[in-house]
């Protein structure tokens, strides 16, 4: 990292985003191919033929027109898709985001010098804020090294929406809010939110033009942690933010008509850098299970979160650490790629300050005390409960698989991502008997501002390999040929993603150029199929690759009847996170995750034993 950030001196974190390609609109005839493809494992015959002759019917009539338009919007904009996405994906949701839709991960420092121990969360905290707010001083300076794939720089406008940002209820549309500027650009915010038994700290994190070191930052949170240890809890106001997004939107305007002070305290939270929160709690963690700190971080306490910051920073009595963050502004690589500098910082620096013990004369730090009155009181029991009722049917599952990793799994020629997409799809169909309708995230960053696109991992190909190996008859060398058209089939299908050349963002385009000229919805959309097979945000299995760190994350399932599959890939081990609804007698995280790993050793055990 450090000789990455070296290097990166000649070259500003956002200077390559003038001249990135545009997202490109991808053919109609391709399009329509692939997602013909795609629905083929949910179909018999019958309803295979009727779909096709509407996807043809599409192709000649309506379907060309709404390409023609799409090509026409595509031609004033940059990203043809960039604002529709955040509007339609996020912002024009009206349910509870905190919990619904955004993500959470556990930090990993448990797994090196910072294992559970009580007395040190205060201490720690400090030294993991302090790298936190480094990170934001190099983003200011523009000294985060550019992404590249070879010497393509992806797009990094991202990075711009981690600190100083926050989502804000609307009562039809939400809105973002971005108060981060680089140092040229000019002034940017420098004080974080400390959020501690139902109360809210705010503090300045420069003194004097330089950041405070671990030392004082320390000196900041035990002055708020005795405070709120020795005084009564607050109101909670933060629990309003995990509300129903017109329900907050209205509780917001009217905590603002009671005092307009409130509105001051209001965006003192929404442009702080981010929200620290000191927990009482002590979760349990090991290397090989994160399960309960991560379902505390991803589903504990309403009060103790801002769920529409674009990062929350979460410490526990035990030391132990996590974030939870909206997903409107950005995608999770980004926090994946701040939480592995820090995890590499805390490394480095054997998980302790070295520097000066010197505690400088700094303001303490000063407490938000909104102006409240019974409906405002009542409106946080509501949102608590309404919450505190939907996290208590969340069932979440995070082991590691530590028989091997990617080391083995390139040794065999297996790309360690597929691997893992087609052990879920074995997982699944001996789970549950039929396919699974599976969403992967590929992201599209070739592009100005592209975010993601999805890989439909449930292939023709994967549903004939799963029926080979629930075949007593076939031969290990017969499901291994089927095995590796399946891996083909995938590696196929994500380079056409990267590339801007997938279909489901081409099909909403079609759809939503459809809505906005008030024509009716194309058969297309409202065919069985189209939502059998994941459309429509109907994926069965909601999942993608956390990357190639320690890092990992979680998010909930799309659907009820679904799961939420996370995962990261390491040298030795490969780490899962499941999330299913206890409510759904048909789903459960635990028993996937257990298939997901007698799939590992299946996968491999092929390849030890057929041979070519």
């Amino acid at each position: 990292m450090e000789n990455q950030l070296a290097k990166s001196t000649e070259e500003r974190t956002f200077q390559y985003q003038d001249s990135l390609p545009c997202l490109p609109v991808p053919s109609l005839e391709e399009s329509l191919k692939k997602y013909l493809e795609s629905v083929k494992p949910f179909a018999n015959k019958e309803e295979y033929k009727k779909t096709e002759e509407i996807v043809q019917k599409f192709q000649d009539g309506i379907g060309r027109k709404l390409h023609q338009k799409l090509l026409e919007r595509a031609k004033g904009k940059r990203n043809w898709l960039e604002e529709w996405w955040l509007n339609v994906a996020y912002l024009d949701a009206r349910l509870p985001s905190q919990l619904n839709v955004n993500f959470a991960g556990p930090a990993p420092y448990i797994e090196h010098y910072w294992p559970p121990k009580e007395g040190t969360q205060l201490e720690r905290g400090s030294i993991s804020l302090w790298h936190n707010l480094n990170y934001w001083q190099l983003l200011r300076k523009e000294k985060v090294p550019v992404h590249k794939v070879g010497n393509n720089p992806l797009d990094m406008d991202q990075f711009r929406m981690v600190f100083s940002t926050c989502k804000i209820p609307g009562i039809t549309r939400d809105s973002i809010m971005n108060y981060f500027r680089t140092e040229s650009e000019g002034r940017s915010p420098t004080h974080i939110t400390v959020l501690c038994r139902g109360r809210v700290f705010v503090f300045d994190v420069m003194h004097e033009g330089c950041l405070m070191t671990p030392p004082e930052i320390h000196r900041q949170l035990t002055y708020i942690h005795k405070k709120c240890h020795s005084e009564p809890d607050g109101p909670g106001i933060p629990a309003l933010t995990s509300e129903e997004r017109t329900r907050w939107a209205k509780a917001r305007e009217y905590l603002i008509s009671l005092d307009l002070e409130n509105l001051t305290r209001l965006e003192k939270i929404q442009s702080s850098l981010l929200v620290y929160s000191l927990e009482d709690s002590s979760p349990r963690v090991t290397p090989e299970d994160y399960s309960q700190v991560t379902a505390m971080i991803l589903a504990g306490d309403p009060t103790l979160r801002w769920g529409d910051k674009s990062y929350n920073l979460i410490s526990f009595s035990n030391g132990v650490f996590g974030c939870n963050c909206d997903h409107a502004p950005f995608d999770a690589m980004v926090l994946v790629n701040v939480s592995h500098y820090v995890d590499e910082k805390i490394v480095e620096n054997e998980g302790r300050w070295k520097g000066s013990e010197k505690v400088r004369d700094i303001s303490l730090p000063e407490e938000l005390v909104f102006t409240v009155d019974d409906k405002i009181l009542n409106n946080i029991k509501q949102a608590e409960a309404q919450y505190l009722k939907q996290a208590s049917d969340l069932q979440v599952v995070v082991y590691a698989f530590t028989s091997f990793g990617k080391k083995l799994t390139k040794k065999k020629r297996l790309h360690p991502d597929i691997f893992i997409q087609l052990a879920l799809q074995l997982a699944y169909y001996r789970l549950h008997g039929r396919p699974g309708s599976c969403y992967e995230t590929a992201m599209t960053r070739y592009f100005y501002h592209g975010r993601t696109e999805t890989v439909r991992s449930c292939t023709v190909e994967a549903v004939r390999w799963c029926q080979s190996m629930q075949d007593p008859s076939t031969s290990p060398l017969e499901r291994q040929r089927k095995m590796l058209q399946a891996f083909a089939k995938h590696d196929k299908m994500m380079k056409y993603c990267l590339a801007g050349k997938g279909f489901d963002r081409h099909l909403l385009g079609l759809l939503l150029i459809a809505k906005e000229e008030d024509l009716p919805v194309p058969e297309l959309f409202t065919d069985p199929l189209f939502s059998k097979s994941g459309g429509g945000g109907n994926f069965v299995l909601s999942t993608s690759l956390v990357g190639y760190s320690r890092v990992l994350g979680v998010v909930v399932p799309m659907v009820h009847n679904g799961y939420g599959f996370f995962y990261h890939i390491r040298d030795d081990r490969f780490n899962v996170a499941s999330t299913a609804w206890k409510s759904c007698p048909e789903t459960d995280a635990e028993k996937l995750v257990q298939l997901v790993f007698h799939s590992f050793q299946d996968m491999m055990q092929l390849m030890n034993t057929a041979r070519l």
